[in-house]
């Protein structure tokens, strides 16, 4: 089978970019692929954070992506379509979660369909993107219409992905891991040391900070944690909004000697320092589809506390490789952390977690794609 996958790759960051390289690497094992990345992605006034830019020593690429897409350069998009066209490729992988991506999508998609015999696989890690409205959700339906098969990744984003435009192959299937980032092992002092944290329990929450992760409420959550047990709440990731609001409420709370912040994108070589330093991570999310930030800490073999909602509380299963609360309940978080430091070991549910990786390799992923062509 020949295969086709457009999207960002290095030297750009985050999480999208990360899973379209890895879902390259591993869709190549199997396939004749080829791959068209990014030239350009965004223009940096739409750019909520610093830079889009991956400065990272260790950096995840793959010397076989073609950046070609320049997302300001319509010439390009029909550039890569022909590309497509002269590749003959039964099947072009398309990664949707943001509006911003119609246009070039969907020239790309309609050029290739009139010339070609391509079909078109939509990885949906938004259906619609989280900051959402009637205009968002007309424009992803316009661009999704184009599509003959589907991957999400919750039962909830197959639902509304058949509210959006009908019936249609749909597979709803799991994040596979990251935990290629997992490439170096040190001991926890070690990274308490190298991140300058001298406290005993550390609870981290990583990524960046948006309205919709519901920091706010792991926030809330400490006073309770503290009057349990003793430990330091490690906010890694830069900030895109307000971040005073958050300093305003640590400060009002009375917790500014438990908590450390690293306002900043965390460079790929020093995310082990990170996660070996803590114990348990937390994703207070208030609204998510899908999030890779959980397979990043099961790729380092970290127990989670998520909200019970999207594809969170299909990759978690209570009390054996994480916790799962109620979506903005300071409680209910605080409660699981406690109910971890007091009632289970870092080795057993470490145990527990790598007996489950199975269902998040790249393998198995591919697996899923090749049976909802076949």
């Amino acid at each position: 089978m020949t295969i086709d996958l457009i999207g960002p790759s290095y030297p750009f960051r985050g999480g999208i970019s990360h899973y379209t390289t890895l879902l390259f690497k591993a869709v190549k094992r199997k396939h004749r692929t080829q791959f068209y990345s990014f030239k350009r992605q965004y223009p940096k006034l739409l750019f909520p954070g610093k830079t889009d830019i991956d400065y990272s020593d260790f950096t995840l690429r793959d010397d076989d992506a073609q950046p070609i897409l320049d997302s300001m350069n319509p010439y390009t998009w029909i550039k890569t379509a022909c590309r497509i066209i002269a590749d003959d490729a039964d099947i072009t992988i398309i990664p949707w979660w943001i509006i911003f991506w119609a246009p070039h999508f969907l020239t790309i998609i309609l050029i290739v369909k009139l010339f070609s015999h391509t079909k078109i696989l939509f990885i949906c890690h938004n259906v619609v993107e989280h900051e959402s409205s009637w205009v968002k959700r007309m424009v992803s339906r316009m661009v999704l219409a184009q599509g003959d098969y589907f991957i999400v990744h919750s039962r909830e984003e197959k639902e509304r992905l058949q509210d959006l435009i009908g019936d249609r192959i749909i597979k709803d299937t799991f994040i596979p891991t990251f935990d290629v980032f997992n490439n170096k092992v040190i001991t926890k002092e070690k990274a308490k040391e190298t991140i300058d944290i001298a406290d005993e329990r550390v609870i981290l929450f990583f990524g960046f900070v948006r309205k919709y992760k519901g920091l706010k409420y792991l926030l809330e959550a400490m006073p309770v944690i503290l009057q349990a047990v003793s430990a330091k709440l490690l906010i890694a990731g830069e900030f895109w909004g307000d971040k005073q609001q958050y300093l305003d409420l640590i400060e009002s709370l009375q917790i500014v000697d438990h908590v450390k912040i690293v306002d900043a994108y965390i460079p790929n070589e020093d995310m082990p320092a990170y996660f070996y330093a803590s114990d348990i991570v937390v994703l207070p999310y208030t609204s998510v589809t899908s999030s890779g930030l959980v397979q990043l800490a099961y790729g380092f073999n970290k127990p989670v506390v998520v909200s019970n909602i999207g594809s969170l509380s299909q990759t978690v299963i209570d009390k054996k490789t994480g916790f799962l609360v109620e979506p903005g309940d300071p409680r209910g978080i605080a409660d699981s952390v406690i109910d971890y430091y007091r009632n289970y070991t870092e080795e057993e549910m470490t145990d527990n977690i790598r007996r489950e990786n199975y269902r998040f390799s790249w393998d198995y992923f591919v697996k899923n794609i090749d049976n909802i062509l076949a």
